[in-house]
């Protein structure tokens, strides 16, 4: 069993899904901070800096001061206003995955066909006809 585990993460596709996965977290970090730094305070800027992370039901029918204060006394909380930004945040953080998306197989097709360009063209090989006017020769014979 052991060896078969061994094989299994010496797996090409193991290690490949692995280093995936931490790319994958460093590039979160970065998407994270591009939309948290540089996004929204732009989008603050427009919109009058509004925070909709204020607006919550409390479920018990008190009065809090802010989501926090609700949870601290105990009170069951409708936030609606954190599941609202965490929609904005991603619909935000998704649109800017895209355009990175988008930019890195715009720039990807560009060296492609720069490759396809500076790589010299296969001579052409003879057509059907004159295969087939070979053979016809060659059956007369």
């Amino acid at each position: 069993m052991l060896k078969e585990f061994k094989a299994f993460i010496a797996k090409g596709n193991v290690m490949d899904m692995a280093v995936g996965i931490i790319i994958g977290a460093a590039f979160t970090a970065i998407v994270s901070s591009l939309v948290a730094d540089l996004i929204n305070p732009i989008i603050a800027l427009f919109t009058g800096g509004i925070d909709f992370s204020g607006w919550f039901y409390a479920l018990d029918g008190g009065s809090y001061a802010s989501v926090d204060a609700a949870k601290e006394a105990g009170a069951a909380v409708f936030a609606i206003g954190n599941f609202l930004m965490a929609v904005i945040n991603f619909l935000i953080i998704a649109f800017v995955v895209f355009m990175l998306v988008k930019t890195v197989n715009r720039v990807k097709d560009s060296a492609t066909r720069k490759e396809e360009a500076a790589a010299p063209a296969a001579p052409a090989g003879p057509s059907e006809l004159d295969v087939l006017l070979e053979i016809r020769d060659a059956l007369k014979k």
